[in-house]
């Protein structure tokens, strides 16, 4: 608790300060902005939407939604890393099905970075109709 009351955790400020930079409003983000130029910041941009993308797959699948298995076709770095993992583009395709493949941008964990062939898993994505979020392998939590 604070001074005044309005004690917050930790994680609910860095939650509030990385809203403002991603979406470019308050002091933090129109600082960022600023000093960072359009191209770094569309990039910053990205890195913080991966890693939001992240904690909304963990929710949903604490909340028990089902997971759609996946073939990885292809997997490409971006130079890109949050909190020292990797972001990559994924192409997939899902198992059992003759759609098209899928692409994503996801962080994966350093230590799972899954290779060509292998079965990962993914979650429909419930902000984007029709896509899917990366979910990991499912032998790691």
């Amino acid at each position: 608790m604070g001074i005044f009351g309005k004690g917050r955790s930790r994680e609910e400020k860095a939650a509030k300060i990385a809203e403002q930079v991603a979406g470019g409003k308050g002091f933090y983000g129109r600082m960022t902005r600023a000093t960072l130029g359009g191209e770094d910041y569309a990039k910053l941009q990205q890195s913080l939407g991966a890693y939001q993308s992240g904690a909304t797959v963990q929710q949903l699948l604490a909340m028990g939604v089902p997971t759609v298995p996946a073939v990885v076709v292809s997997i490409s770095d971006t130079g890109k890393m949050v909190n020292f993992d990797p972001v990559v583009d994924l192409v997939l395709q899902l198992t059992g099905g003759t759609a098209d493949p899928i692409t994503l941008q996801t962080i994966v964990s350093k230590l799972r970075i899954p290779r060509v062939g292998d079965q990962v898993l993914l979650v429909a994505d419930p902000a984007n109709r029709g896509g899917y979020l990366y979910a990991g392998d499912g032998v790691t939590p």
